[in-house]
């Protein structure tokens, strides 16, 4: 274990007493979520492959009678990207966070293990099959770590962490293995070290909601530099039930590379009983790279067993190569 994060550890243990005390119980939740995603039409006839795809996840978490938590989520689904037809292929079960958390004083959470950190929120905010696709590229997940979320008397949360790209055994895969992850791989974050932080202030005033935030992925092997980003989004639900979401970020030495990065999405969803129309923009800038364009409108309905079905088409133009993409998906939910 690194040493840092051991002393850290050593740290939170005397504030483990002071949590509230609460009735010990063990909670589970967790989802199916059936799929296919097919490049219908290309510019590049070798573009148009088909990935029909499954992805399970679950998350557990016991809470003691004095308010520590230990929580832990398993993810199966194929950890390798599509390169031609498929159907449910190279699959694996990795552990994709695992860890304890506990309350220090009345206002702040603190979690160690390995977490995701707070950075952005366009995959869990925009409504559709491809409503986050390029904000994806920068959210941050798989980090050993250790977050805390304070809440600031009504005035928001404030959520920060220190961490690195998981390095341990836990990176690996069963069933399909993906492989250990090392430090010498490279790649901004992935340092085997606690010197990597992120902060982002998020609040609410009536129906609107807003975040900022920051972070810095020190240079790892072979990079060119460390990487600096920033983000900031907003979004409002109307009382017709029309929502719409907007998310921007920007970077220098993306990845701890070369390139600086730009990313802007912007999401609108309404909804009509149980279905829920949405459509996106989303524009991602790459120095060499150069820019992707995608535009998307789907569809969701909800059935009264909580099971969502959902369809999107999207068109996608990636340094003037545009594709079309179809994608639909059955989400089961599970425990809860």
């Amino acid at each position: 274990m690194n040493k840092t994060l051991a002393a850290a550890l050593a740290f939170g243990a005397p504030f483990v007493f002071s949590a509230t005390a609460a009735q010990a119980e063990f909670t589970w939740e967790g989802e199916i979520e059936i799929g296919n995603e097919q490049i219908i039409s290309s510019d590049v006839a070798a573009n148009e492959i088909r990935d029909t795809y499954a992805t399970i996840t679950a998350t557990g978490t016991y809470t003691f009678d004095n308010g520590v938590s230990l929580f832990s989520t398993l993810t199966a689904e194929s950890v390798t990207d599509a390169t031609a037809d498929r159907s449910f292929d190279d699959i694996g079960l990795y552990i994709e966070e695992i860890g304890l958390s506990f309350g220090t004083g009345e206002a702040t959470t603190v979690s160690i293990g390995k977490l995701h950190p707070v950075f952005g929120t366009a995959w869990d905010d925009a409504a559709g099959f491809f409503g986050g696709t390029l904000a994806e590229d920068y959210e941050l997940a798989e980090q050993i770590g250790v977050l805390a979320d304070v809440e600031l008397n009504g005035a928001g949360t404030l959520s920060f962490g220190v961490f690195y790209a998981d390095d341990t055994g836990l990176s690996r895969s069963a069933w399909f293995d993906r492989g250990r992850n090392t430090a010498a791989a490279g790649g901004a974050g992935n340092t085997g070290e606690l010197d990597n932080f992120a902060i982002q202030w998020a609040h609410s005033v009536g129906a609107t909601r807003f975040h900022i935030g920051a972070r810095h992925l020190s240079a790892s092997a072979g990079d060119v530099d460390d990487e600096q980003g920033f983000v900031a989004g907003i979004g409002h639900s109307f009382a017709d039930g029309f929502d719409v979401f907007a998310e921007v970020a920007s970077f220098s030495n993306f990845g701890g590379g070369a390139d600086d990065a730009t990313y802007a999405t912007l999401n609108a969803a309404y909804g009509i009983g149980q279905w829920t129309l949405s459509g996106t923009l989303a524009h991602r800038d790459l120095d060499s790279a150069g820019d992707t364009d995608l535009i998307s409108v789907g569809a969701d309905y909800e059935f009264q067993n909580g099971m969502t079905l959902s369809g999107a088409l999207a068109q996608v133009e990636d340094t003037g190569v545009a594709d079309t993409t179809l994608g639909v998906s059955l989400i089961i939910p599970l425990g809860g």
